[in-house]
């Protein structure tokens, strides 16, 4: 009780939720674009499940992010998956009639929800860690105060994203650009990039163009091997 009364708790904690109020913003993109093809019931499970649980890896993430971000080649890796969902989930645009909603799986949206928030929450864990000052009990909390709004905005991302598609296309772009970022801040690529300050923002462009190109191939390859009247 006595860490209740101490001020420097509560300092610590909202550093933590505004932390991660800033950067869960694109972690909210992806799971809306992973759930809204499922069915309403269904929606509302990914968004609960793939919250709660990128949540707690998170907080596992915590304590080696620091080691895993001084391997070379893994935010590479990682970055190239991020490209891969990106592209992925834009290419099952428009795709949400009732085949859509029989091929859409709850485990499969859960899955892409917890890929990319691995990848996208390494460089945020650094930052949650240290406002957290290595209190476990501060961690824990200000990540769980942030799930109600990771999932509120998850669940307003969905709502927009039905009234208005073309968020779906900025949504995956911006997957792209994070995945571009990502690759860019590899070790393996750190001293070119600290001399050549424009390569972060063109692999983050690059990111987001190859996501658009690709996934809008894809789309439009699956879309002339559906039959003329699953189109309508």
């Amino acid at each position: 009780m006595e860490m209740l009364q101490n001020a420097d708790f509560w300092i610590g904690l909202m550093k933590i939720v505004w932390i991660n109020i800033i950067l869960s913003g694109d972690n909210a993109v992806v799971i809306a674009l992973a759930a809204r093809s499922l069915p309403e019931h269904q929606q509302r499970q990914a968004i609960m499940f793939g919250s709660g649980a990128a949540v707690v890896l998170r907080i596992a993430l915590t304590v080696v992010a620091a080691a895993l971000l001084e391997l070379s080649f893994l935010q590479i890796i990682g970055g190239i998956l991020l490209l891969y969902i990106g592209a992925q989930l834009l290419s099952e645009d428009g795709d949400e009639g009732e085949g859509g909603i029989e091929k859409a799986s709850l485990f499969m949206a859960i899955r892409t929800i917890l890929v990319a928030d691995i990848v996208m929450s390494l460089d945020n864990v650094i930052a949650v860690a240290a406002a957290a000052k290595g209190n476990m009990t501060l961690l824990i909390l200000g990540l769980a105060i942030s799930i109600p709004m990771v999932i509120f905005g998850s669940a307003i991302m969905i709502k927009l994203m039905s009234r208005f598609p073309i968020i779906v296309t900025f949504g995956a772009c911006l997957i792209g650009w994070v995945g571009g970022e990502t690759i860019a801040s590899d070790v393996a690529l750190r001293e070119f990039s600290s001399e050549n300050a424009w390569l972060h923002y063109t692999a983050a462009t690059l990111g987001a163009l190859s996501v658009l190109v690709i996934g809008k191939y894809f789309q439009k390859k699956h879309d002339k091997e559906l039959p003329t009247d699953a189109r309508a």
